[in-house]
């Protein structure tokens, strides 16, 4: 069993990333934001959970451990395969998925792309006690750097949105973000691509 890996980053994009450890490269299948977070050369931890199947195995990584806590979760609900579960941990953070289930907010998976109605609320009924969401913090105003916005509105467009409909997700989700959110890269990214959701899939640029 991988539980983690430390390395370097010898590619990233899109939604995964070779990490080097001892000569060996390991392909990791990540969050945009995670692999967007992740620079070429630089030394990461990834906390991986490894997916075997007769003919595969797979590598899930994420930054944190409270991120693959989760996805081991969402993966032992019936309907929800790996790449499902990465999908929702791209559109919400563990918190956000820890207050949905504790609202029983299923709508909040059905805007997940790959998640339908009757595996949305088998989620929220079977993490149903297994996650606590902490207290909802009071944020200020959102701030948001050039850069950050640049960063995270190059990100869309690399992953096949038009500039057009990622820059007003973008400008949407800024007029709601907090402070941290609006400054940093993957937070703005990941509520972007929620904001985005399954719907839009069709105006995508080809």
């Amino acid at each position: 069993m991988i539980s983690s890996l430390r390395g370097r980053v010898l590619h990233a994009s899109g939604s995964s990333l070779v990490v080097e450890v001892s000569g060996v490269g390991y392909l990791v299948n990540a969050t945009p934001a995670f692999v967007l977070a992740s620079r070429v050369g630089d030394e990461v931890i990834v906390h991986t959970s490894l997916v075997v199947r007769e003919d595969s195995l797979t590598l899930f990584g994420f930054a944190s451990r409270d991120e693959l806590e989760v996805f081991e979760l969402l993966i032992g609900v019936t309907g929800v395969g790996p790449k499902s579960g990465l999908g929702v941990l791209s559109a919400m953070s563990p918190t956000d998925v820890a207050r949905a289930v504790q609202a029983d907010d299923d709508a909040a998976f059905r805007r997940v792309s790959g998640i339908g109605p009757k595996t949305a609320k088998l989620i929220t009924v079977s993490l149903s006690g297994k996650l606590v969401a902490p207290a909802v913090a009071a944020s200020g105003a959102p701030v948001a750097t050039g850069g950050v916005a640049d960063d995270v509105l190059a990100a869309l467009t690399g992953l096949g949105w038009s500039e057009k409909l990622a820059g007003e997700a973008l400008a949407e989700t800024l007029e709601t973000a907090d402070d941290s959110a609006a400054t940093s890269v993957p937070v703005l990214l990941r509520l972007t691509l929620a904001r985005l959701g399954p719907a839009q899939q069709g105006a995508r640029a080809r």
